[in-house]
């Protein structure tokens, strides 16, 4: 049995998302089931369900908007950017449909610069499994900076997809939790069925 299968058996027994790799959610789950939940100091001090540190404030309130299979990895890729010395936030996470319109508006038939060209369904923030990175240097965040791509290096190493790895637009601060039934399709064809799901009121990791 090689380790992908290994990995495999245990995502099964354990009622994960099954992909034969260990990420957050694995380990979380694993977290959970050998050691004890806590409601001492740990929890306190800022600990959550599966042992893994709570991100700052700010990403923390974005993190809650995502969807909880998406959650694990973007505090997993707060706390991989902070020990290679890189510090990120998550500054945005799920858009309702009508924050979608009014983003996409802006530029065209709202004031201000274009910022996206998604309109609404069409982006995977409208669906809770995409958010945002921003990097800061002390109290100053850059918009624009090569730890970008550390961090993207970062995110598929725990298994999201990276904006910044594009070809056709290239989003260096986005991430995104593909499914596992979407892992051969082209984005277009994952933003469809995403549509579909909505609109069916049906899971989008099921």
């Amino acid at each position: 049995m090689t380790i992908d299968q290994l990995i495999a058996a245990v995502q099964a027994e354990l009622g994960v998302q099954v992909d034969g790799k260990a990420g957050p959610e694995t380990w979380g789950a694993i977290y959970r089931r050998i050691v004890k939940r806590s409601t001492g100091p740990g929890v306190a001090a800022g600990i959550t369900d599966t042992g893994m540190p709570l991100a700052d404030a700010r990403s923390e309130k974005n993190i809650a908007t995502l969807l909880p299979e998406v959650r694990p990895m973007a505090r997993a890729l707060v706390q991989k950017a902070a020990a290679i010395g890189i510090r990120i936030k998550i500054i945005s996470g799920f858009r309702t449909y009508e924050e979608q319109a009014a983003l996409y508006a802006q530029g065209r038939t709202a004031p201000g610069a274009i910022v996206t060209n998604a309109r609404p369904g069409y982006s995977n923030h409208n669906f809770g499994i995409a958010f945002d990175i921003g990097v800061f240097e002390g109290s100053s965040y850059l918009t624009e900076s090569p730890k970008y791509n550390a961090v993207g290096a970062l995110g598929i190493d725990i298994g999201l997809d990276w904006g910044g790895a594009w070809t056709s637009i290239v989003d260096a601060p986005h991430f995104q939790l593909r499914p596992a039934w979407a892992a051969d399709m082209a984005d277009r064809q994952m933003l469809a069925e995403l549509r579909v799901r909505r609109a069916s009121e049906l899971p989008v990791y099921a």
